[in-house]
């Protein structure tokens, strides 16, 4: 059975012959290669592109390490590509396992210090030359930020284009289940077990679990030590162990630091667990939200929040003991809201008020702030507001923003209609907002 994605596909599509080097990038296992050399492949084949006109690498089989070297992979692909033969179309999967490697004949004492690390060629330096050939139409994926993301503005001076691939959306876990399943009863499934398509293709529970269980091991972790030269595995897993428990909560390093220090590993030092986060954010394990302060329109350092890239691995990995759908909810809205495009952070507000006489300042939390172009939308996660007095410690911080800008609270409640209350604020139910993409603008 083959699980559509339309969106990511018609993203392909629509970048096709822009003179751009078009990276797919996100977590592993997210459904990158399929959409490449299956989806993407298709509609090539169906668009009347010769086979022979479509070449497909995979860096991550043992029969093409070869081509883990950069220069042996621009000869190859050049000898597959002649200018003379019409439009070619290079597919690359994974191309992070490209090694870094200096020609033959270099001299790197005869070059100055600060000069050697340009002296050595890179997949950069392939992708660059794809680029400059107006016959070939290049597409690469890749699992690490850090080599694609960052650099593509130095090293391609504006012409890559990021594609950013995630788990499955619950639009499309629920079309792939059927559109006519319960959408409660689907819901709870996919906050459950995420949207990793090969789990999502797993037939029972047992299966699911088994196969989210063992990708942390065979896949991420493994990836991610490979990859950073990681020493002190233990610690770093305690690291996943203890963001995974407690995403959508506030913390900051320090915090994780003296936690680990003092029940787990008094050597564990600060620069250690910042380092830890970053190659953990790298990967797309986790997503990380910024505070904002809304009155005074500036960033806060610390705390900040941690939201998983998919609620299925974040299960597994707390052994699908800590459920809370409170905090499920909550990260499937961020997840949806950054696949929609939005600029996502967490919004506070600052309210002043007299206690017993004390002047005090207190801060209070809007679970999300958006953009959309000028104007934000502010958006709080209530997964019931069973009374009068919920309601209105949910809307709080929404009612005390001090501007006119859209307020939505989404809740999980089955009956919820999109309704405004008396100050103005928008409801919409999750199922409903997780089903509409436009849902945040028609409101």
């Amino acid at each position: 059975m083959t699980i559509k994605r339309k969106a990511l596909l018609d993203q392909l599509i629509a970048a096709k012959h822009n003179d751009f080097v078009k990276i797919i990038t996100g977590i592993r296992r997210c459904g990158k290669s399929f959409l490449l050399f299956n989806l993407f492949k298709r509609h090539l084949l169906a668009q009347g592109v010769k086979k022979d006109h479509i070449i497909e690498i995979d860096l991550e089989k043992d029969e093409n390490e070869h081509l883990t070297d950069p220069i042996e992979l621009g000869k190859y692909i050049r000898k597959l590509t002649p200018r003379n033969r019409g439009r070619f179309y290079v597919l690359i999967d994974e191309i992070q396992k490209c090694r870094k490697v200096l020609p033959p004949g270099i001299d790197l004492s005869r070059i100055h210090p600060d000069d050697r690390e340009s002296a050595y060629v890179s997949f950069y330096s392939v992708l660059s030359g794809l680029r400059s050939s107006p016959h070939i139409d290049a597409y690469v994926t890749g699992s690490n930020s850090k080599l694609l993301i960052s650099d593509v503005a130095t090293e391609f001076r504006g012409r890559g284009q990021i594609i950013q691939a995630t788990p499955l959306s619950f639009a499309e876990y629920r079309d792939f289940r059927s559109s006519e399943a319960n959408p409660l009863a689907v819901l709870q499934e996919y906050m459950r077990y995420g949207g990793l398509p090969e789990c999502a293709l797993k037939p029972t529970p047992e299966e699911k679990e088994k196969y989210l269980r063992s990708l942390f091991g065979t896949i991420y972790i493994k990836d991610i030590v490979e990859r950073n030269k990681i020493q002190n595995v233990g610690l770093l897993e305690t690291v996943i162990d203890i963001v995974m428990s407690n995403i959508a909560g506030l913390t900051n390093p320090t915090k994780l630091t003296n936690m680990i220090q003092s029940s787990i590993d008094a050597k564990a030092t600060r620069p250690t667990i910042v380092k830890y986060l970053a190659c953990l954010k790298n990967a797309f394990l986790f997503l990380e939200a910024a505070r904002y302060d809304v009155k005074g329109r500036r960033y806060l350092d610390y705390p900040i929040k941690y939201y998983a890239t998919d609620t299925g691995l974040r299960n597994a990995r707390v052994n699908f003991r800590q459920t809370e759908p409170t905090h499920l909810m909550e990260n499937v809205i961020y997840c949806e809201l950054v696949r929609r495009g939005y600029p996502v952070d967490v919004g506070v507000v600052m309210f002043d008020e007299r206690r017993k006489g004390i002047h005090q300042t207190r801060q209070y939390e809007i679970d999300f702030v958006v953009n959309r172009g000028p104007r934000q939308i502010y958006i709080q996660s209530a997964y019931s507001i069973p009374t009068a007095e919920k309601r209105e410690q949910e809307t709080f911080s929404l009612r005390h923003t001090g501007d006119s800008f859209k307020k939505v609270v989404i809740t999980n409640d089955p009956f919820q209609t999109r309704t405004y209350d008396d100050s103005g604020i928008a409801y919409i139910g999750l199922v409903d907002f997780l089903l509409d993409p436009r849902s945040l603008e028609t409101l």
